[in-house]
Formats: structure tokens, C-alpha cells, sequence
């Protein structure tokens, strides 16, 4: 059984650089929690740094430990996109060529995902081009909102319509809830990965859906991770409240349901989520082919998630599937 870890952050020094910068402005976005926390001069973890930039040392000997054959990597949240745009193309373009730079040298072992600044929708798609055709990377990832937008607004058409062309999958990795709704996540740590990662990116995810952005572009191919963000327990009732969406505000006309988008449009990881009973219902829901194992390194550790998957209560055809075969299909690993 081939596994194949799909959610693994790394960065590079010219990002690690600017947010360090960043931190020391007086950004009052949600965001900043994590990247003081992190890049700022009095970082409540530094080390994180090293883990993130971290590939041929203890990644590499962890992942021999715990028999894990391939890690994709993709740059670490928030990315280029606290940026304005020209700082944020130039750095995705950097990041990319490092990303590329660092598969190259075990291609084996790692598959990485490029990136884009979506602050520059133009510019991003020329970016996007380029992974897709010279950098032949496996997909891209971007951070939920992008200066307080999602992407259901027409601004990032542009972005949606070359990735299309590309036929990649995008990763909307989380990021802190925006300035929309920002003021209920600051307090008990509710900014980060314990609610408020979810509750932005799957609210990212529903606004596409509903936008009728899938009728424009049918073949998209999004990932979401952390089993993802509880849209798969939503399904039913998203299909119900939009089917009566008259008594409700209104929405548009879609083509299909809600639901119907989801399994065509979306995939997702496990991300760490180490729930079985979790496990077999998002695959229950939105069958085998669109469910894929992934640690969340460094900021979960390895031997718990490959336990997890080991001792899933699948059949082997199934768990072979989510373990690696899921992504080498749709990351053409």
C-alpha cells in the first residue's frame, strides 16, 4: 500500500523573510496572530521555521520511520497573499521556482503544489500557466480569502479560468477567518486550527458552490483539507435549504445541487482529522475515488497519522485508494 501524504507544508527563505517584515507592520488582520507567532522577531515558535524549511533532514528520516513514500508539498499559509500584488506575484514566482528546485532533487520522495497571488488576477493566471506547462508541477494551493474576498467574486475569474485550462487541482488551504466576520474568532485561540480554519474555508468552499462559479467552469478540481472542513456532514442539508432557498434570501439557480458539485468538483483530505467514525462516513458520502490521507507536517506529527490510516477499518481496495492512489490520480503523481 503506497502512501502518499497530500497536505505538507514547507517555506522558503525569501517568504520566511518578507512575512517577518510583515509582522512588524500594523496589519490588524486575524492572520497576524499566526504569523507573529511564528516570523515575528519575538516568535513564540521558532523552531517551526526550521521544520517548515526543513526537507532532506528529519522530514526525510521521519518519513523512512513511518514508511511513508511520498510527501506533496506546498507553501505553507498564509503564502504570498498578505502581500500587495507586486510583492506577492514576485514571491509566488520565487516560491515556485523553489518548489521546483526542491522536488528535482528527490523526485521520489516529493510532488509539490505551486502557488499564485490571486491579488493580481491577470498576473496570476500567466503564474498558474507557467507551473502548469514549464515548472510541470502536481497542482496548485492558495489560503482561503484573498484580501477579504472569496472566490466567488468576479474579480478571480481570471484565476478560475486558466487554472480550468491547466486541468490542476487547487488546494484551498485555510487561513484565519476574514475581516467579514473576523471579531467572533478572537478570543479561546478560536482564530486558528481549533474552529476558525474551518469554518473560513469551508465558507469559502459554499459561497463558490452556490455562486454558480461550477456551472462556469465545470471542470475544476478543488481539495479541501481536514476531512473537508465539515462540508461532507452539511451535504444533505445544504441540498434541502437550497431546494426552499425562496424562503430563505434567495440563491441562484444552479444546474445541479449542492451536493451534486461537491462529489463532481471537490476532493478531500484527511488532513489532520484522525477519526475513523469521520473517515468512513466522508467516504460514505462522497465515495472512495474522492478521499485522501494526509499528516498536516509539521504541524501534526507522522506516526499517528500513518496509524491512523493503517488501521482504518476499510477494505484494502478502499484503503489502498485513500492511502495513495486517490492522489496519484489526481495529483498525476
Amino acid at each position: 500500500m503506497r502512501l502518499i501524504a497530500t497536505e505538507e507544508a514547507v517555506t522558503f527563505q525569501p517568504v520566511v523573510d518578507a512575512l517577518n517584515l510583515h509582522s512588524r507592520t500594523d496589519d490588524t488582520s486575524l492572520d497576524m496572530m499566526l504569523v507573529r507567532d511564528i516570523y515575528g522577531d519575538n516568535a513564540a515558535r521558532p523552531a517551526m521555521i526550521g521544520r517548515l524549511m526543513d526537507v532532506a533532514g528529519e522530514r526525510l528520516a521521519e518519513m523512512d520511520r513511518n514508511g511513508i513514500d511520498m510527501h506533496l508539498l506546498s507553501l505553507t499559509a498564509p503564502g504570498v497573499q498578505m502581500f500587495n500584488a507586486d510583492k506577492g506575484t514576485d514571491l509566488a514566482r520565487l516560491a515556485n521556482d523553489l518548489m521546483k528546485e526542491t522536488v528535482a532533487s528527490n523526485p521520489a520522495r516529493f510532488a509539490g503544489l505551486g502557488t499564485f497571488a490571486p491579488q493580481d488576477p491577470r498576473r496570476a493566471a500567466r503564474e498558474i500557466e507557467r507551473v502548469a506547462s514549464d515548472l510541470k508541477l502536481n497542482g496548485l494551493v492558495i489560503n482561503s480569502h484573498t484580501n477579504d474576498l472569496y472566490y466567488d467574486d468576479p474579480f478571480f475569474l481570471p484565476v478560475f479560468e486558466a487554472i480550468e485550462a491547466t486541468g490542476l487541482p487547487l488546494y484551498i488551504h485555510p487561513r484565519a477567518p476574514s475581516k467579514q466576520m473576523d471579531k467572533a474568532f478572537r478570543d479561546y485561540g478560536m482564530n486558528s486550527a481549533i474552529w476558525g480554519y474551518g469554518i473560513e474555508t469551508s465558507t469559502n468552499a459554499v459561497r463558490m458552490i452556490l455562486s454558480g462559479l461550477f456551472d462556469k467552469f465545470p471542470r475544476l478540481k478543488i481539495v479541501l483539507g481536514h476531512m473537508g472542513e465539515a462540508i461532507p456532514f452539511w451535504l444533505w442539508r445544504m441540498d434541502y435549504m437550497h431546494g426552499n432557498a425562496t424562503n430563505f434570501g434567495g440563491a441562484p439557480k444552479l444546474q445541479l445541487k449542492p451536493s451534486e458539485y461537491f462529489r463532481r468538483n471537490f476532493a478531500i483530505t484527511t488532513s489532520g482529522v484522525e477519526s475513523h467514525p469521520a473517515l468512513r462516513y466522508s467516504i460514505e458520502v462522497l465515495g472512495p475515488e474522492n478521499v485522501m490521507w494526509a499528516v498536516d507536517y509539521p504541524y501534526q506529527p507522522m506516526a499517528p497519522a500513518v496509524q491512523f490510516i493503517k488501521t482504518a477499518p476499510l477494505a484494502e481496495d478502499v484503503k489502498a485508494m485513500v492511502a495513495g492512489g486517490n492522489a496519484a490520480r489526481i495529483f498525476r503523481i
